[in-house]
């Protein structure tokens, strides 16, 4: 047969049992190896409760001086609700800055958030892209490099659909333009990038993807927009074919722009471009960025120094090239070789041709070298071997 333990319940039990046989209290506490003051406190407990006073007690406190206040818990709710896509760091330093005092921990606000419901867990992705370093700079101030991109198309309410161009400074986030077309228009990209151009200034170069209109597959990849781009002094990126993550942060801008202004797409472009609009002020200036200290973009991007200019000056080539204007149909003509169909992306555009010997002509844009040209009128790429 097994010992019987006896525990700390049953040993108060059995001191009670001898005090109220007669025993001392003093000789008690002696006995069994604790204070008088324990003693007493058990005796008390046990003439107000009976043996219920001699169980254990929790050691939990009355009031938790830490735990989120009930008022502050609503405004956390109210915060999540009005911003679904917001994260607790951001509710944090929104509601720090509007009460004028420090709130309990993003963590705390993440258990209140997930407590109400609010929290949708994401799914683990196994498979994950390894960056691979490319020529594109990296932006270390505002204006540097610029990101261009039409946005995936949706439709609105009545069942037209929705093209929103968006461009954003790469190193404050900026978003400086964000308008719905009816369709992807070079004209309607260069008409909104003139009125950035002339409120922002002009950045050092523009990175976008491979798609129209922003780039082709004619010669040097250039369309009108991008050169007018080139015209304008301002150098092209271009990210690799099928590598969005190359242009990540504006990707990732997207992302919250489809979350926040899409889901319900709103009745017509007009009601929509409203939406947008509200959306930008709302990142540009109240949403804080991680990624900025928690700062607004607003409060790190500046005005270029580079403005626009006005009216767009001509093309400089070196004095040793000839300066020849492409035709309507996208040519020129160099002398002893004749016709050269170049891009219509050109038309009406100044190209500068230099005479490199064994019969080859450089041919120029601005400062991207289009290719080399010979008498078979094949134009190959600066460097490339045949």
């Amino acid at each position: 047969m097994p010992w019987k333990v006896k525990s700390p319940v049953d040993l108060r039990k059995e001191m009670m049992d001898r005090l109220r046989g007669g025993e001392r209290m003093s000789a008690l506490c002696r006995a069994y190896g604790i204070s008088r003051k324990t003693g007493n406190k058990f005796k008390a407990r046990f003439e107000r409760f009976g043996a219920a006073g001699l169980e254990d007690r929790s050691r939990a406190p009355h009031v938790i001086p830490h735990k989120t206040p009930p008022e502050l818990v609503e405004l956390i709710i109210a915060e999540r609700r009005e911003h679904p896509t917001w994260g607790p760091r951001k509710i944090k330093d929104v509601l720090e800055r509007r009460l004028g005092h420090r709130v309990p921990s993003h963590s705390a606000i993440g258990t209140a958030l997930a407590r109400a419901g609010l929290v949708v867990p994401r799914k683990r992705r196994r498979d994950r892209h390894t960056p691979t370093p490319t020529l594109l700079r990296e932006a270390s101030c505002a204006n540097e490099v610029w990101c261009i991109d039409y946005k995936g198309q949706f439709r609105l309410g009545d069942r037209t659909y929705c093209y929103p161009l968006t461009l954003t400074d790469h190193c404050s986030r900026y978003v400086l333009a964000c308008e719905g077309m009816a369709a992807i228009s070079d004209d309607a990209a260069r008409e909104i990038c003139e009125e950035v151009f002339l409120e922002w200034g002009l950045p050092t170069a523009m990175r976008s993807d491979n798609g129209v209109p922003f780039a082709s597959t004619g010669l040097g990849g250039l369309t009108r927009f991008s050169a007018y781009m080139l015209r304008l002094g301002i150098e092209l990126e271009r990210i690799r074919l099928s590598h969005p993550e190359e242009n990540g942060r504006h990707e990732r801008m997207h992302r919250t722009l489809k979350a926040e202004t899409t889901r319900p797409a709103r009745a017509n472009l007009l009601q929509q471009q409203e939406r947008f609009d509200d959306w930008r002020h709302e990142f540009n200036h109240q949403r804080p960025h991680e990624a900025l200290a928690m700062k607004r973009p607003g409060e790190v991007h500046t005005v270029s120094t580079r403005r626009m200019p006005s009216p767009l000056p001509d093309l400089d080539y070196p004095t040793h090239d000839d300066v020849v204007r492409v035709s309507r149909s996208g040519q020129i003509h160099v002398a002893g070789i004749g016709t050269v169909h170049l891009t219509q992306a050109l038309a009406g555009q100044d190209v500068g041709i230099r005479e490199e010997g064994d019969g080859q002509w450089l041919i120029t844009f601005a400062k991207l070298d289009l290719g080399l040209v010979d008498r078979s009128r094949t134009i190959t790429a600066v460097g490339a071997t045949s």
